[in-house]
């Protein structure tokens, strides 16, 4: 009776898996076959929604990076709509709740089917993830490994603590933000570049530079304590 229960539980989150699995896949389909929007009407559409305009770009924002749209150009386009300033801060609005979203639904959809499974290296690695500090998080986002959508979707199935990650994701999205914003601000508007707005991107790009680096210290000091 007990086998049979567990063997029902783990089919639920084999089924629930391969739902997150074939979401990622519709989401990737989505934005590599779909019909480009025509941004041409976009500046037209914002002056229509007046005050309702920030958080609609903040919402439609997060919907992008959850249906795997590369957050660079989301921040890229909402500077070009919003001026580096406002652009940077509704595409840094939009990550975090995008970040939260991808958190929520891999962990509800992924999270058992790993529980059950990983063994050996993979239950370390699992283990580090949920001893993993805002540092550490911002340090996977800084790396090559994945989009910000995908990292989200998978940072749910282990066993990650929200908190550090949404931390963790809202500081290394700063430099990226600032200085995309900044580019798609002066595509728009080539006269009306504001080099204090783009401070914080220096300033982030100095601070990754710092985290990678001691990343790489870290990585290479840690077989040598093994």
């Amino acid at each position: 009776m007990i086998g049979r229960l567990l063997a029902r539980l783990r089919q639920r989150s084999v089924m629930r898996f391969a739902l997150l699995l074939l979401i990622l896949a519709a989401c990737g389909v989505a934005v590599l076959f779909l019909p480009q929007p025509d941004l041409a009407d976009a500046p037209r559409l914002v002056d229509r929604l007046g005050p309702l305009a920030p958080p609609a770009a903040v919402l439609l924002g997060a919907l992008m990076m959850v249906a795997l749209v590369p957050r660079t150009l989301v921040s890229f386009a909402w500077g070009a709509l919003f001026g580096t300033l406002g652009g940077a801060s509704y595409a840094l609005g939009a990550a975090l709740i995008a970040a939260l979203l991808g958190f929520a639904v891999g962990r509800a959809l992924g999270r058992d089917f790993v529980a059950e499974r990983v063994r050996g290296r993979l239950a370390r690695l699992d283990g580090w993830f949920g001893r993993q500090s805002v540092f550490g998080v911002v340090t996977v986002r800084l790396l090559p490994v994945g989009g910000f959508g995908l990292i989200s979707y998978g940072y749910g199935t282990t066993g990650a603590r929200l908190r550090p990650f949404l931390v963790g994701s809202l500081l290394a999205s700063i430099p990226s933000a600032f200085g995309y914003a900044a580019m798609g601000a002066a595509v728009a508007s080539p006269g009306d570049i504001n080099w204090l707005a783009i401070a914080p991107a220096g300033l982030g790009l100095i601070a990754t530079t710092i985290i990678i680096t001691r990343w790489r210290r870290t990585s290479r000091a840690a077989p040598a304590s093994a």
